[in-house]
């Protein structure tokens, strides 16, 4: 199983990082919640970018380019093995500097890759 931390984490039924993290744990995954509001999802508590996690296979994110700035070091420090890019959060720039550090980088959707049996 792949632990997955997911930034931009929300209590939002709506969103796709909720969606993403009831499928994630359907799955078998262990799944971080990580977003700026305090809550739970899927039965895991939402954390702030506090804590850096050394342990990730991936992290998916749900945070635009723009939004995604202020937590290149939090994404970087945690070594994961990959990242996910979902539809929308495209980022050369952070794609860049991970790949600089061995981490593999993926433009694809969770819910896509899970779906279809290629997480």
């Amino acid at each position: 199983m792949k632990k997955t931390l997911i930034l931009g984490a929300s209590t939002n039924p709506s969103r796709y990082s909720n969606l993403a993290a009831h499928r994630l744990v359907e799955h078998g995954h262990p799944i971080v919640n990580v977003g700026m509001k305090l809550g739970e999802v899927a039965g895991v508590p939402i954390e702030m970018p506090e804590t850096i996690h050394h342990d990730l296979d991936t992290i998916t994110l749900y945070l635009g380019p723009d939004n995604q700035i202020p937590y290149y070091d939090y994404i970087l420090k945690s070594k994961p093995d990959r990242i996910i890019f979902n539809p929308g959060t495209e980022n050369p720039e952070l794609e860049e500097l991970a790949t600089a550090q061995g981490i593999q980088c993926a433009e694809a959707c969770t819910l896509v890759l899970l779906a279809t049996g290629q997480y």
